[in-house]
């Protein structure tokens, strides 16, 4: 599991989404992303349906994931 605390992009709030890390300034969860990235989506789908997340956060928080999965 990463270690999302050191991602800008992201923040937890134990009140919002019972505590799950979400993109900041928003209730959506970073999991959606990637489950919806898995189920096909593109990253400009992910943006229209999730209006409060920027393209930003989504590149930060990818580029996170890649670079904790290369160490």
């Amino acid at each position: 599991m990463l270690d999302w605390s050191q991602c800008d992009a992201v923040e937890k709030r134990p009140e919002v989404f019972s505590g799950a890390w979400v993109f900041c300034g928003t209730r959506v969860p970073v999991s959606s992303l990637f489950q919806n990235l898995e189920d096909g989506a593109t990253v400009d789908e992910y943006l229209v349906w999730f209006p409060g997340v920027s393209r930003k956060q989504i590149e930060a928080v990818l580029e996170y994931a890649a670079r904790s999965l290369a160490a």
